[in-house]
């Protein structure tokens, strides 16, 4: 009886969800690359990771291409704050990222896994290319940077990453805020006060920093000093450096 009014009430629409694959089904289909966004505030240890994928993924016979957008050290490389350092081709503002593996394809290299560090200052255009070449070309993807800005508003390149990403991983080295718990936010201080209001900020490890609106190009850049602090949320709210913010040797920018 019971059957019966089941039948009479229609289709059961769970029938159209795929069912879950056989074991080693998989094999037949086509593979596809992968879109990973590995994040976390500064001195988490982003560049190093991206060094240490780069390396892994070479000594397997891996082709590799290494990417940059903005390193602090103002050169086209990836550079750690632990003094590892790795040449890069630097992403323009209007780089295509796809005429970059093309262009490796035309020398006669094959690609087989993109790096990309500083992948914040990615527009989300450029973000786009990277999905299209994991889907279409079958490249894995590996993308390093910081979610938010100092105004704790995601930069439009990791907005797009969040969006588009197949695997999101936070970076698991902890950086911890001057009293002792968690910092997330990279608070921009200037004459020892955070500021919340301003252009995106673009700088080399000096206190001689650029700052870069996203309409100007980097020659037409002004000057200021400032520095960067890992806060939690609370006294990032409150905007409380601490006691010995003079002195803590908090390294700057990434």
């Amino acid at each position: 009886m019971t059957l019966l009014n089941d039948q009479a009430a229609g289709p059961d629409p769970t029938d159209a969800l795929s069912s879950v694959p056989a074991a080693g089904s998989r094999r037949g289909t086509p593979p596809v690359g992968r879109l990973k966004f590995c994040y976390g505030p500064m001195d988490c240890g982003k560049s190093t990771l991206a060094l240490q994928i780069d390396h892994n993924h070479a000594r397997q016979g891996r082709r590799g291409l290494v990417l940059v957008r903005h390193d602090r050290s103002g050169a086209p490389q990836i550079s750690s704050r632990i003094g590892l350092t790795r040449q890069a081709v630097e992403v323009g503002e209007d780089t295509d990222v796809r005429d970059l593996v093309r262009q490796e394809w035309a020398q006669g290299r094959h690609v087989d896994y993109v790096v990309v560090d500083e992948a914040q200052f990615l527009s989300p255009g450029q973000v786009d290319q990277l999905a299209e070449l994991a889907d279409e070309v079958e490249i894995d993807v590996y993308c390093f940077g910081i979610a938010t800005d100092f105004r704790s508003r995601l930069f439009p390149g990791a907005a797009r990453l969040f969006e588009l990403a197949d695997e999101l991983q936070p970076v698991q080295v902890e950086v911890l805020c001057w009293c002792g718990l968690p910092g997330r936010f990279n608070a921009r201080v200037v004459d020892g006060e955070v500021v919340r209001e301003g252009d995106t900020v673009v700088v080399a490890d000096t206190e001689q920093s650029v700052v870069e609106t996203s309409a100007s190009a980097r020659f037409e850049a002004e000057f200021a000093t400032v520095r960067y602090q890992v806060l939690c949320r609370r006294h990032f709210r409150s905007g409380d450096l601490g006691p010995v913010t003079a002195h803590h040797g908090q390294l700057r920018l990434t």
